[in-house]
């Protein structure tokens, strides 16, 4: 079973939105068991619309038209379809009372022009899930139920979603007549470059390709780190949660302290686990980053049981007047040792941590940009340390952010790992 993505709309051709749709199905249907070769974007124009789906029906089994189902005129995904399949574009009383209805609930009158959603193309039958005004269409090509076959929802990604995992994916996985689990898991790194966790995991690798019981790759997220995903195939989630448990623990030991959290878990979120597990309580001074780790660790849902508060000390006179930085260079060792004691001191912490340092454009107190130094206070003790960070001034920013905590979460778990990756 192949099934073919295309993404419908001019501002996706225009750059103006970026089709992140796109890559969240192709991970659903590769999970699914579905193979997908090729997917597509297409402006809000119906020959090319006609045209794209033609040739994704020669080569596919299914397709999957994703926008283009809204109300207004240049919504024509509808009409698309029913060229394709030879039909006319009938009203469905059903949708349309409940598009009043939708209306009518919230105290709006409707406008005439989102009757439009009520047409689909005669033979389609409507996708039950039905979280905004968009209904979503299973259309057979050809004839037959196991034929070919085009799903058409929403761009709105909270929409599409629902239907995918509702519908689509089920009848997909009916249809090809897959019976086997397929899941993954991801284990986020922070600490090392691609090349030397490709090292590291290579002979993991080599002995899953020889037995087949699951895949590893790689994928990178930027700022945040590298993610290693382990993909598993089995008869039952049972059965496939058993290969993955037993993948990650393999995983972990190799990779130590660099495995930070697995699937969605941020570096914050681990952060704030650790401190709550721990029963230590954190504060923050900030001078480069300029609030960004009290807004990231305050982001965690229960950080307010850790988290006792922060200052963006920005002025040199804040640092010394409010967190006790002595005299001299505000961009260096000494500071950041003395903001991170003054933070634990102000805020009646356990743990204190700073930043300082020249996000530029220009060099301050004669140091690069990109000079960044981290502190941290806990327990009487402090420490900094001197990171040169790559990229521009919020590139710069995000990475000491990142840093900060990985320096956190590296001493809470008496780890004596580098703050920063290297190669």
């Amino acid at each position: 079973m192949r099934c073919e993505i295309i993404a419908v709309g001019t501002e996706l051709l225009l750059g103006q939105i970026v089709d992140t749709n796109s890559s969240w199905m192709g991970e659903r249907l590769a999970l699914a068991g579905i193979d997908s070769h090729f997917q597509t974007k297409v402006g809000d124009n119906r020959e090319r619309m006609v045209s794209a789906l033609r040739l994704a029906l020669e080569r596919s089994d299914a397709v999957i038209l994703c926008g283009g189902l809204g109300p207004t005129q240049d919504d024509i995904t509808r009409d698309a379809i029913a060229e394709v399949m030879g039909v006319e574009l009938v009203r469905d009383d059903s949708v349309a009372e409940r598009l009043g209805a939708y209306f009518e609930a919230r105290g709006r009158e409707m406008p005439r022009s989102n009757l439009r959603q009520a047409d689909v193309p005669a033979g389609a039958r409507l996708i039950p899930q039905m979280p905004g005004t968009a209904p979503g269409l299973v259309c057979p090509i050809g004839g037959g139920r196991d034929g070919k076959v085009v799903y058409a929802v929403p761009g709105v990604p909270y929409e599409m979603r629902i239907m995918l995992e509702g519908t689509v994916l089920p009848d997909l996985k009916r249809r090809a007549g897959v019976s086997a689990v397929i899941r993954s898991r991801t284990l986020r790194t922070w600490g090392t470059s691609e090349a030397r966790l490709g090292e590291l995991v290579a002979d993991r690798i080599d002995a899953l390709d020889r037995s087949g019981r699951a895949t590893i790759a790689f994928l990178a997220s930027g700022i945040e780190g590298l993610k290693v995903r382990v993909t598993a195939k089995a008869e039952d989630e049972q059965a496939v949660g058993r290969v993955l448990d037993e993948e990650e623990a393999h995983l972990r030991e190799i990779l130590g302290d660099l495995v930070f959290g697995t699937d969605d878990e941020t570096m914050e979120k681990a952060v704030v686990g650790m401190l709550g597990e721990r029963g230590l309580s954190l504060a923050v001074a900030e001078s480069v980053t300029g609030g960004m780790v009290a807004m990231r660790i305050t982001a965690v849902p229960g950080a307010s049981a850790v988290f006792r508060g922060g200052v963006v000390a920005y002025a040199g006179e804040v640092k010394h007047e409010v967190l006790g930085v002595p005299p001299g260079p505000v961009v260096s060792r000494e500071a950041a040792l003395a903001m991170a004691a003054g933070a634990a001191r102000r805020f009646g912490a356990d743990v204190g941590l700073a930043t300082t340092g020249v996000a530029g454009p220009e060099r301050q107190e004669g140091r690069d940009v990109g000079t960044v130094f981290l502190g941290l206070h806990r327990e009487g003790e402090s420490e900094a340390h001197e990171v040169r960070l790559p990229g521009d001034r919020e590139r710069i920013r995000q990475y000491a952010v990142i840093a900060l905590l990985n320096l956190l979460r590296l001493r809470l778990a008496g780890s004596r790992l580098p703050v920063v990756p290297r190669n």
